[in-house]
């Protein structure tokens, strides 16, 4: 127990803390990610060949030990459990490893990855503190990385339930293309998808990609906020240039940049 505890501290350290290691190492679980979702949507349109799955399992094993480690030093296991983030996880590491062994493809699933990109606590609050770009776009950036997660997902759901029966489904490409185009209510109708279940999924594409693309275009051309908590009211979200908060009428001590 003595020499578990060392290194469940390192990991607690590395997830939560403020130092320059653990922000480096946040960083480097993002880059992974990002290596991960483009390997993923390069080679799913690629029938699995041995490599493939070699670099699947290899991924698999990875997130698995991030996964574990993060249930390790959860103060709450069962709330940690219940997050979206770790049920994605827990979906990715069934398709990578357990997936291949069983009837069926399922690798549309490890999309699911890119709901980890910017929803960790910690990394928000790491680009909120070094990052001024992100601190006066942040609404933006989170809206534009829910509609790119849905686009993905939906268009891997396409191509992998319809490119076998449908012909105008014959490669990623057009899965993109449908759902775009679905998305943006263009509807050219050179593509539909075929079957109960494909259009029960089309009418998923408009309702939920209509209602993520709106939030998209209100979050960018509404005024500007800047999120400070009152510590009165718990009200979050100010002007940049707040002094009082507006409900309350609590004197804010908002963090400036200063003059440039």
């Amino acid at each position: 127990m003595t020499d578990a505890m060392p290194l469940k501290d390192r990991l607690t350290t590395l997830y939560t803390g403020f130092g320059p290691g653990a922000t480096r190492f946040r960083y480097g679980l993002i880059v992974f990610d990002l290596c991960t979702i483009a390997f993923i949507v390069t080679t799913l349109p690629m029938s699995s060949t041995a490599a493939i799955i070699g670099v699947d399992i290899a991924i698999g094993v990875v997130v698995l030990a991030d996964l574990l480690a993060r249930m390790w030093i959860a103060p709450n296991l069962r709330r940690h459990l219940l997050r979206p983030t770790t049920l994605a996880d827990i979906v990715v590491v069934f398709s990578l490893l357990l997936a291949p062994l069983l009837a069926g493809n399922l690798a549309f699933l490890r999309i699911l990855r890119l709901v980890r990109l910017l929803h960790s606590y910690q990394v928000l609050r790491d680009l909120r503190r070094e990052a001024a770009f992100f601190r006066r776009n942040e609404d933006v950036i989170i809206s534009s990385i829910n509609l790119i997660t849905f686009i993905f997902v939906v268009t891997a759901l396409v191509f992998v339930l319809q490119h076998e029966d449908n012909p105008g489904i014959n490669s990623y490409i057009d899965a993109l293309y449908f759902t775009v185009t679905t998305l943006t209510t263009t509807g050219f109708g050179d593509i539909t998808l075929s079957g109960t279940w494909g259009r029960l999924l089309a009418v998923v594409v408009m309702v939920g990609g209509v209602s993520l693309f709106l939030r998209l275009v209100q979050t960018v051309f509404r005024p500007p906020k800047i999120r400070h908590t009152c510590q009165t009211c718990g009200l979050r979200r100010h002007d940049p240039d707040a002094v009082h908060c507006k409900h309350c009428g609590e004197t804010l001590h908002i963090e400036t940049e200063g003059e440039s």
